[in-house]
């Protein structure tokens, strides 16, 4: 069986992005090859691997990369999860479904460490909400 190639696509691939390639490689199994970019790279957000390893999804080992033009004609969908992203996504191909997930950014919470714990939680909750969305409407 073919493997569905999916590509979260945000700003700069260091929270949204990374938490829905982890949920969907976490909760999708084999059924799914997933992969995450960004228009630009700001690397993998601390906050946000420590709310995912607190669910059980390990997304340490995840890298923040810019979206490789290369890469982007080899999917089956592509997943915008910001405004700026589904903005500056350059055209898919034909053969590309494309969807626009926006989420909230969590890195631009402000107040106690526990707040902008909360904020990182709510959207890695949501995120959770809308790829267990995508697996029941691809069953």
């Amino acid at each position: 069986m073919k493997r569905i190639r999916v590509l979260f696509l945000c700003t700069g691939n260091a929270c949204r992005s990374q938490m829905a390639e982890g949920w969907l490689r976490h909760l999708g199994g084999d059924r799914f090859e997933v992969f995450s970019a960004g228009i630009e790279a700001h690397g993998l957000n601390p906050r946000a691997v420590a709310v995912m390893r607190e669910v059980g999804v390990d997304i340490s080992g995840q890298r923040s990369e810019v979206l490789d033009p290369e890469l982007l004609k080899t999917m089956d969908l592509v997943i915008t999860v910001c405004g700026h992203a589904d903005a500056h996504c350059p055209a898919v191909p034909a053969t590309c479904a494309k969807q626009h997930w926006p989420f909230d950014d969590p890195a631009k919470a402000t107040g106690t460490e526990e707040e902008i714990m909360a904020e990182f939680r709510r959207v890695r909750d949501e995120i959770r909400a809308r790829v267990e969305a995508l697996l029941r409407s691809r069953h």
